[in-house]
């Protein structure tokens, strides 16, 4: 399979991707689309989780799936992270949001991809920003989500469960938020914001962001993703989580999966955590590719 490098802009900011090309060369005999005798396939853009980059582990290996399956897959480093430009560290959510609808306008742009037929997958972290871009942008065509959030208040309470968790993650909201009010800021330790087992830490790839500006923590607090959701349909949405997740509380994909619209489907997996499609799990890639295959195909019935 050809994986080509490119870059494309995100405001005034350029921004680092691979595009996978499909693992049958892209083309399919038909109507033309600008090229006598080929038609243009569907595309997925694949969103990193927090602080990542478009080399973790799971990234590429669902990039490679899509591939695989006949897609074009992009998957791209947000701002501020990988070889994109941009403040080191700084992933606001709404600006992640901002960054997904370029790689969408990117992708439009490409000769053998179907402009209409574009979809977004994120996961963790870009699992919430690929909902939010779906449900703002209707020429998104459809959305799947692993491990994502809805809501990042309830989130947080959930992952700082413990009074005593709690008590520190509320002292540094409150420091950051005074520090903010004075001009100034601070950074704060990756697992201070999201923890995490040690277990999977081995996931994270190497160039992650391993702290953070205060300004992404308020701006994860107050995202809420449950706001837009019902907005994507009539357009399919796929929601997957682990039945069991170390980092994602696995109720932020039932409560998304309450506030949507129809079509949307939910998946809660078992024997799988946070990194399932890293996992090599067959049961999530048959699901994922049986759900592919009824709600976006490759080429249009």
């Amino acid at each position: 399979m050809h994986e080509e490098n490119l870059t494309f802009l995100s405001g005034p900011l350029r921004l680092a991707g691979t595009l996978h090309h499909p693992a049958s060369g892209g083309d399919a005999e038909g109507e033309s689309a600008g090229q006598t005798g080929v038609r243009r396939r569907a595309a997925i853009i694949v969103l990193q989780g927090f602080g990542g980059n478009r080399n973790t582990n799971v990234i590429v290996e669902t990039a490679r799936l899509f591939a695989r399956l006949g897609y074009f897959a992009l998957r791209f480093d947000m701002r501020g992270c990988g070889e994109s430009e941009g403040e080191r560290g700084r992933v606001l959510c709404l600006e992640q949001v901002e960054d997904a609808r370029a790689a969408l306008t990117c992708l439009q742009q490409h000769p053998l991809i179907d402009p209409d037929r574009i979809a977004v997958m994120g996961h963790s972290f870009g699992a919430a920003v690929a909902i939010y871009s779906a449900g703002s942008d209707p020429r998104f065509a459809a959305c799947i989500s692993s491990g994502g959030w809805g809501d990042g208040e309830k989130k947080f309470r959930r992952q700082h469960a413990a009074p005593d968790a709690w008590a520190r993650f509320s002292d540094m909201l409150a420091t950051g938020r005074k520090r903010l009010a004075r001009g100034e800021s601070m950074h704060v330790p990756r697992f201070d914001i999201v923890p995490m087992p040690e277990h999977l830490r081995a996931n994270i790839a190497p160039g992650s962001i391993m702290a953070f500006p205060f300004e992404v923590v308020e701006s994860m607090f107050q995202f809420r993703a449950n706001e837009v959701v019902g907005r994507i349909a009539p357009r399919p949405l796929l929601l997957m989580h682990s039945a069991v997740d170390s980092v994602t509380p696995t109720e932020q994909s039932i409560d998304l999966f309450a506030h949507a619209g129809q079509p949307t489907d939910l998946y809660l997996f078992s024997a799988v955590d946070h990194y399932m499609f890293a996992e090599g799990n067959t049961v999530v890639f048959e699901v994922l590719s049986a759900w592919l295959a009824k709600n976006f195909p490759v080429l249009p019935a």
